[in-house]
């Protein structure tokens, strides 16, 4: 009895799926890091465009980082909060510690509400002001729209909800993929599908600077994974197996030699690519450097100034769309929060605030839209001196063509089993992570009629522009 050969589109799936499981991460990146099997995509692009997602692992205090300033809210927060500092017993942050990061929106929001930014981003209060960035309030995992009414009645045929709320895992696949965990496609790599016959190189589509995540993979696309430093090496190649050129060159023939059995024959071609990608990424980088000075012992600000590298070697690469993943953890905050928030605000607000600069250098701020994004907010009611696991979140989105220094969606009430939270002051999102991926897909040149392609469950939502 013989054995069917798997057809083309099985080899590929196959192939596709073996990167996602990791096999080969730095250790065998010929393996693992490649992108696009060939498939021409949906669209062409004669510009170049980015998006750039910085993910924020362990689920980031809202509260705290895009904080509620006028009085009336102010008290609110700091109320349920426990009082301002550890001092007073709480983990709110002191009022007159925000006078520096005031923001200062171009339409003023209803009701007097404002708002201030963490004590320790003034740098992204300054890019809010000056029209560089915006906050998007209440967002996160929906399945459908969701009222308290509607969440309270516990009627999940007609509102259903994203499965394993609260869990890191599932959430954090939930905004990735817009589905639940064991998920095997993300939006942004969706989003690469449609545009990977723009890049005269399609491997370069996607690119992962911090790690597997299933944001970057798409049906066709595949996430190609760089480290800060740049490409990751095949070892015995770059270095020289055991000092002898010879040797590596032996290694070389015999990872890329042809074979009459199908699965060799495959590896063998992606471990070709691997080889080839690595060596032009190496050589492409070697003459961009930095355009800016960015902040050291920040491991967010080396993954964005390697981001600022390839945007610069777009020319020499062949490309005209990417998505980017990068990301920092350290955001479950349980205890010692307000120490251990301060710290990851400075890192966040710094590398953001570097890698706009970076575009402006490049001359490419309005062609390069970055946005964050995180597993779930935390609630409003402090877990002794920290946050428990949340729902809806404020997110930034940073970049030239960002309709700057606004705010986007309803200001939601401080309040413990308010009108806009479920319970502990976790936010009911009234504002889906399909409608966020949405507004960027539009800004990013796919169209209306295609948006359902990488986000099936857009049609439950009303909008798919947030403005």
């Amino acid at each position: 009895m013989h054995l069917i050969q798997p057809d083309l589109h099985t080899r590929r799936a196959f192939l596709r799926r073996s990167t996602q499981l990791g096999l080969a991460g730095t250790a065998l990146p010929f393996a693992l890091n490649l992108a696009a099997m060939g498939e021409a995509a949906a669209f062409t692009a004669t510009d170049y465009k980015a998006l750039v997602c910085v993910f924020l692992y362990g689920g980031n205090d809202y509260a705290n980082t895009v904080v509620t300033y006028d009085d009336d809210s102010y008290n609110r927060y700091a109320a349920i909060r426990g009082g301002a500092g550890q001092a007073g017993g709480g983990i709110a942050i002191a009022k007159a510690a925000l006078a520096n990061t005031v923001l200062t929106p171009t339409v003023p929001l209803p009701g007097g509400r404002q708002y201030a930014l963490h004590p320790a981003m003034p740098g992204m209060a300054q890019l809010f002001n000056t029209g560089k960035a915006a906050v998007q309030l209440n967002v996160g995992p929906l399945v459908v729209p969701l009222t308290r009414a509607q969440y309270s009645s516990n009627n999940r045929a007609l509102y259903p909800l994203p499965p394993k709320l609260f869990s890191h895992n599932d959430q954090q696949s939930y905004w990735q993929a817009s589905a639940a965990e064991g998920a095997t496609t993300g939006w942004g790599g969706r989003m690469g599908d449609l545009f990977m016959s723009a890049n005269s190189t399609s491997t370069f589509t996607c690119i992962n600077v911090t790690g597997n995540a299933v944001y970057l993979s798409g049906n066709t696309a595949i996430p190609y994974q760089v480290t800060p430093s740049g490409a990751v090496p095949v070892n015995g190649i770059k270095n020289r197996l055991f000092g002898s050129a010879d040797a590596s060159q032996v290694l070389r023939q015999f990872m890329t030699q042809g074979s009459s059995h199908w699965l060799a024959n495959e590896h063998a071609r992606v471990a070709q690519r691997s080889i080839e990608a690595g060596e032009r990424i190496t050589a492409a980088l070697a003459g961009n450097p930095a355009p800016v000075t960015f902040p050291t012992s920040n491991r967010l600000a080396d993954q964005l100034a390697l981001v600022a590298r390839l945007i610069s070697a777009r020319g020499s690469l062949g490309t005209k769309r990417q998505v980017f993943f990068v990301s920092l953890g350290g955001f479950d905050t349980h205890d010692s929060q307000l120490g251990a928030h301060a710290t990851l605000m400075t890192n966040l607000g710094n590398a953001l605030a570097a890698f706009y600069r970076a575009t402006e250098a490049l001359g490419v701020a309005s062609q390069v839209t970055t946005f964050t994004a995180t597993d779930f907010g935390r609630t409003l009611v402090s877990n002794n001196d920290g946050t428990d696991h949340g729902w809806g979140s404020s997110q930034f989105v940073i970049g030239g063509a960002v309709k700057g220094g606004s705010f986007v969606g309803a200001a939601p009430l401080p309040a413990n089993n308010g009108p806009d939270d479920v319970g502990r002051g976790r936010l009911l999102p009234s504002v889906s992570v399909e409608q966020y991926a949405a507004t960027l897909g539009r800004w990013f040149g796919i169209s209306a009629t295609d948006l359902p392609l990488v986000l099936p469950r857009l049609g439950n939502f009303g909008s798919a522009d947030l403005g």
